[in-house]
């Protein structure tokens, strides 16, 4: 190895080793305007001596030359720290919207909250979104929440808010309440939605979800579905489907647009959209879980109506609403007649078999916001919310008549030879104003109905 110093000098010389820091292959953008080679002082100074001597026209192309070639470096340099900023950006939206889905394990809340990451500016930033999920007992996909403006003048108005009150992510998830109270037109129009899985080449959400990947629908591409309902009723020449997933099965599908500001959707738009579906499906498998978990410990486990826990949970829920919304509230407490005889001479498991025969008479008799309850014994409760007086007595005495009518098994052992139920009614406000009130005059009205000859609604 050559001398770190020559003879007869004291200046110290870079040994040509590759160890020297201005090596060329370790620092060659710190010299960009230095030829290779030429990297030690004693040769810079050679270059330099030499470039003195040329014509002033080759001077000036010289450093022309290295000019551009340190244009261009930093001109990379400059790309590369936009794309880092981005990709920050991007984790950070991602970050955002996965930790206001940890704040609850309710599927309707997880659903705005996917969707309000999806719309809001701060996120994902489409003009509008709208879910879908799989309906696996009737096949299907089924419309379960949509997200955004109904017109281009109510889009403007939303957003210039949205500015004005400098809203972020937080505050825009925590309008759920109103949201909900306030049904949209596309929120309606979503919700109206059944998608069989089936002819999948012909329908877009069908496609999107038996595949498992993202399909971009461009104007150019959109004819191929023109036999697709959901061409019509979206009335958009560009839009973006994405499969929802959860462990490896796909459990729905999230459809974004730019309807209003007919903004182009890029691949980028595409890449964080999916990345975002990925955490977004694996939240709602978990609120999925969390109801299931829910509705088995507030199940009766005989008849599978809401146990008796349940049920004075949910009374004082429908009854706190009815106070602050002015609203009807209505009860029905319900007792078998002579179930005694029943298990006396048939058994306690037979006469569970006729428990589970009742609670299914009960809920078909109930409308869709009804709640039925098994109070205790033979005993059944059903709330009724905004339900008035005239409204719940016609209610009980068909549920009456249903349970007279039944052909129950071995009904000829009782009085009469059928099953029947005696009701007692009680009404928000009229008979009470908290849940021991109206559980106590329900309970009144079902005695008076016992004592006075059994088989009838009395209130």
């Amino acid at each position: 190895m050559k001398s770190m110093l020559e003879p007869n000098s004291s200046k110290l010389i870079a040994p040509n080793n590759g160890s020297d820091p201005l090596s060329p292959k370790k620092n060659r953008s710190r010299h960009c305007f230095i030829p290779n080679g030429i990297e030690t002082q004693e040769n810079r100074n050679a270059f330099y001596t030499i470039c003195l001597t040329l014509p002033k026209e080759v001077q000036v192309l010289t450093f022309l030359f290295y000019c551009v070639r340190f244009y261009f470096k930093m001109g990379e340099i400059e790309r590369l720290r936009s794309e880092l900023q981005k990709a920050r950006t991007e984790l950070d939206i991602l970050y955002e919207i996965s930790n206001a889905m940890r704040t609850t394990l309710k599927l309707e809340e997880i659903l705005y909250i996917i969707l309000t990451g999806v719309t809001c500016h701060i996120g994902l930033g489409f003009n509008r979104a709208m879910l879908f999920l799989l309906n696996e007992r009737e096949n299907l996909l089924e419309g379960k929440l949509g997200i955004g403006p109904d017109t281009g003048e109510e889009a403007d108005k939303i957003w210039k808010g949205i500015e004005a009150q400098k809203m972020d992510l937080d505050d825009l998830i925590s309008g759920y309440s109103h949201f909900k109270s306030l049904e949209s037109q596309l929120n309606l129009l979503v919700k109206s939605l059944k998608v069989p899985l089936e002819k999948a080449e012909e329908r877009i959400l069908t496609l999107t979800f038996l595949e498992g990947m993202p399909l971009h629908i461009t104007k150019e591409t959109l004819s191929k579905f023109s036999s697709d309902p959901l061409v019509s009723i979206l009335n958009v020449e560009e839009f973006i489907t994405v499969p929802l997933k959860a462990k490896d099965r796909v459990i729905g599908v999230i459809l974004a647009d730019n309807i209003y500001t007919k903004e182009p959707i890029t691949r980028d738009d595409i890449r964080l959209l999916t990345m975002f579906t990925n955490q977004a499906g694996l939240a709602i498998e978990n609120a999925h879980l969390y109801e299931k978990t829910l509705i088995q410990s507030h199940t009766d486990s005989l008849t599978r109506l809401w146990n008796h826990g349940y049920f004075q949970y949910k009374l004082g829920e429908f009854l706190e609403r009815s106070k602050n919304e002015n609203l009807p509230l209505s009860l029905i407490i319900l007792d078998l007649d002579n179930f005694k005889i029943y298990n006396d001479k048939l058994g306690h498991q037979f006469g569970d078999k006729i428990l589970v025969q009742i609670s299914h008479i009960i809920k078909e008799s109930c409308r869709k916001d009804d709640l039925a309850c098994r109070y205790g014994g033979e005993e059944f409760a059903i709330i009724l919310p905004q339900t008035k007086r005239d409204e719940v007595y016609l209610i009980a005495e068909r549920l009456r008549q249903n349970i007279e009518k039944f052909p129950f098994k071995y009904r000829d052992v009782l009085p009469g030879e059928k099953l029947t139920i005696s009701l007692g009614i009680s009404c928000f406000p009229e008979n009470g104003l908290n849940k021991q009130d109206l559980i106590m005059h329900a309970d009144k009205k079902l005695y008076k109905a016992k004592s006075s000859g059994k088989n009838k609604v009395c209130y």
